[in-house]
């Protein structure tokens, strides 16, 4: 097998031959790693050996998955037919020429977010781009963005919006290359400016991430070949299946998996009820991940997927780049003096009541604006005794809301006078 590393190899080989979230074979690798594995799947014959049968038989009961189909004799018969046409040293080549490569769980760059996955985690992934690697390994760096391929206008204003304040904070964005709403949250990240680097010298940290569904030597779809070719650019492109392997289906929804693992949160930009983005949402869910949803008219079929998520609460509601960030547990981007400002325009101003016992209120509310009203008058108003009414003309009388005029009391407004709200005036 040459003289590259065994393990590189083995685990370049296994995305060739097994499909993704296809459990037996992860249950293998980890019973027995991954060159005995691919050892096991090229070269014997015959009945699976009985240590690994039983090993793998134990792993997938302990994970709930004991179907008669997850059998390792199931698995090797369905792996064969490919083992005979997986060339690792040709697709790691290919993907070195392509500017990219492999990684695996053994490397340092390794999702820390793929733990959740269990048994349904990658075997290895593929990558090409310009960005550093080093992102994958923090999801509190990454945020997905996900939705319908049919978005509508407002779904891609809200998606834009939503970026450039994630993009603001260094978030970097996470979707699926696809048309729609992936395509336009790639688009919002690349268009910012680009990232600053950790240190000199480094890589640049990636604007934005994009999961494929099928192999990296090409760009899928055709219609998001220069969207894609940016991507690899200012960021990366992975997939967890080998070059030239097809995006079907079946990939299309395992690979939604993978976004969900990657991030800390996801938030579904624009949905259909039934939107393949909301698979994604769910994975987020299972793996106790934070997930939002933005919401959209209740006229709109294009978000009702989003309102779904929402009434089942599955999803929290999202309406700005600040709440995506509280998701992501991280505070409010606007600068400290922007923050005061917004705080100071969201609180009322204050009244010269406030404060104020429920006696005073009651009195402050019977002086009259221009005649002046006596104590005994006053006490017959506001329906208090006269010790009440004396002292609580001496305390409005202190804040300056009172004041004496001739032998009765009128109302005075240090602070100027206030808004009537329809309200008669007390004369």
């Amino acid at each position: 097998m040459s003289n590259a590393d065994p393990e590189v190899l083995a685990r370049a080989g296994l995305t060739h031959i097994i499909e993704p979230n296809d459990q037996t074979g992860a249950a293998l690798v980890q019973v027995s790693g991954a060159v005995e594995a691919y050892r096991i799947i090229r070269d014997h014959t015959g009945p699976a050996p009985a240590h690994e049968q039983q090993q793998v038989a134990e792993l997938l009961d302990a994970h709930g998955a004991s179907r008669a189909s997850l059998r390792l004799d199931a698995g090797l018969e369905r792996w064969r037919p490919r083992a005979a046409l997986a060339d690792p040293q040709a697709d790691l080549k290919l993907m070195s020429t392509l500017g990219g490569g492999i990684i695996h769980p053994g490397d340092g760059n390794w999702p820390q977010g793929f733990e959740a996955l269990g048994l349904a985690a990658p075997l290895a992934l593929w990558y090409r781009g310009t960005g550093n690697l080093a992102i994958l390994r923090d999801p509190a760096r990454l945020a997905a963005i996900v939705g319908s391929r049919d978005a509508t206008e407002y779904g891609r204003t809200v998606t834009a919006e939503l970026v450039h304040g994630l993009r603001a904070r260094g978030i970097c964005i996470v979707s699926g290359g696809a048309y729609g709403i992936d395509a336009q949250a790639h688009q919002a990240a690349l268009a910012e400016d680009p990232p600053a680097r950790a240190r000199p010298g480094e890589p640049l940290l990636p604007a934005t991430i994009a999961v494929m569904a099928g192999g990296l030597n090409r760009f899928y779809p055709v219609g998001n070949d220069d969207l894609l070719k940016s991507v690899h650019r200012q960021g990366l492109l992975i997939a967890e299946v080998a070059p030239g392997a097809t995006p079907t289906r079946w990939r299309f929804l395992q690979r939604n998996r993978l976004i969900a693992a990657l991030c800390a949160a996801t938030v579904v930009a624009e949905a259909r009820w039934r939107s393949g983005a909301l698979s994604t949402a769910r994975h987020a869910a299972e793996m106790g991940r934070e997930v939002g949803a933005i919401p959209g008219s209740v006229f709109s079929a294009n978000s009702a997927g989003c309102h779904r998520l929402i009434r089942e609460g599955a999803a929290i509601l999202v309406t700005d780049a600040a709440e995506a960030l509280e998701l992501l547990k991280l505070p409010d981007p606007a600068p400290a003096d922007v923050q005061a400002q917004q705080a100071s325009n969201d609180r009322e101003e204050p009244r010269d009541h406030d404060g104020l016992a429920i006696q005073d209120l009651l009195l402050l509310d019977a002086l009259p604006v221009r005649s002046p009203r006596t104590a005994d008058q006053l006490a017959a108003l506001a329906g208090l005794g006269m010790g009440a009414i004396l002292g609580g003309l001496s305390r409005l009388s202190t804040r300056g809301l009172a004041e004496r005029s001739g032998t009765g009391w009128i109302r005075r407004f240090p602070n100027g006078r206030e808004p009537q709200r329809g309200a008669p005036e007390p004369r």
